[in-house]
């Protein structure tokens, strides 16, 4: 009997304590520096989610090292009480896992809530370069193997895999050239000093308007509406090969249901507002807002596919 009093008396603070919530600022921690791609889905959402939440504070805080592992780190490790929440790129989710030692289990220390947006990437090469199609590249490689050039901004990017993956799936080689963030990458690839790079579409749509970067191929599913004439690596004959660098919301495990669904709710309401979804969409993004469910799927099947990546092609951190 004492048992049952105590567990329906944790129950009801448990109860009282979710719809108290929010009753203080709530933190998205952001696991890389302002003004990249994730920084910028996180502080569209702290614009637009405090209404949501009767009126809640919003606090975007940028953690950023060891490729977002350490913000990730301070997610998994504190409470799962909403007033923390993780939002980050596939990295630290799929990726850093397989590359360098990380301190969490990302399958089992978040609690998934939706992946927000997702992007593809393009094969951009210099408006210079003679290559002018896909195939012509891919001819170029086979013919002088390890000869064509390929920026990323940094080992284990989605960049970067998305090269090794292409030249997985063609029997091709090139040299891959990592720099420290998209920044240099753009910088020698608009000066010639690298050849091409399967760059995120929202990094690369200005210089592609200018005519300074010709884009080849896009990873997505379907073509574009950015770039119409473009064709996808699947019309293009190379199979398998598609990829999306993605920005997500999660929490700490743990975190109650009744929270989490209000703050998928915020998000759906923010992201779905006909003015931010126009804006989004301009700048290259796709909307996702799957389910906490959906996500978790999604976040396996991602980790498996570039662990067996990462593993085929020996791919190291440094």
């Amino acid at each position: 009997m004492k048992r049952q009093i105590a567990a329906f008396a944790f129950g009801a603070i448990a109860s009282f304590a979710a719809s108290a919530w929010p009753d203080k600022p709530i933190t998205l921690l952001v696991p890389f520096p302002p003004g990249g791609s994730t920084d910028q889905i996180a502080r569209t959402l702290a614009g637009g989610m405090g209404a949501r939440l009767g009126g809640a504070t919003i606090v975007v805080d940028n953690k950023a090292g060891a490729t977002g592992t350490i913000g990730a780190q301070q997610v998994a490790r504190s409470p799962a009480d909403g007033y923390t929440i993780f939002v980050s790129s596939l990295g630290p989710f799929v990726i850093a896992p397989h590359l360098i030692k990380v301190n969490y289990d990302a399958l089992k220390d978040f609690d998934p809530i939706t992946v927000v947006v997702q992007a593809p990437n393009v094969l951009v090469v210099p408006a210079a370069l003679p290559q002018k199609s896909l195939a012509e590249v891919i001819a170029f490689q086979k013919a002088n193997p390890d000869k064509m050039t390929f920026g990323s901004s940094g080992n284990g990017s989605s960049d970067h895999l998305t090269a090794e993956l292409f030249w997985q799936q063609t029997g091709t080689t090139g040299v891959h050239v990592p720099y420290k963030g998209g920044g240099p990458v753009m910088t020698d690839l608009l000066g010639g000093q690298v050849n091409a790079s399967w760059m995120n579409i929202n990094t690369a749509m200005p210089q592609i308007k200018a005519g300074k970067l010709r884009a080849l191929a896009i990873t997505s599913a379907k073509r574009s509406p950015l770039l119409p004439d473009v064709p996808t690596l699947e019309e293009s004959g190379v199979k398998d090969a598609n990829v999306y660098s993605w920005q997500a919301v999660a929490a700490p495990k743990g975190l109650p249901a009744d929270v989490k669904k209000r703050i998928h709710d915020a998000i759906v309401a923010t992201i779905r507002d006909p003015q931010t979804a126009s804006k989004l969409t301009d700048l290259g993004f796709e909307i996702v807002l799957n389910s906490p469910e959906q996500f978790a799927a999604f976040q396996a099947s991602e980790f498996a596919r570039w662990q067996k990546l990462i593993v085929s092609r020996n791919i190291k951190a440094d």
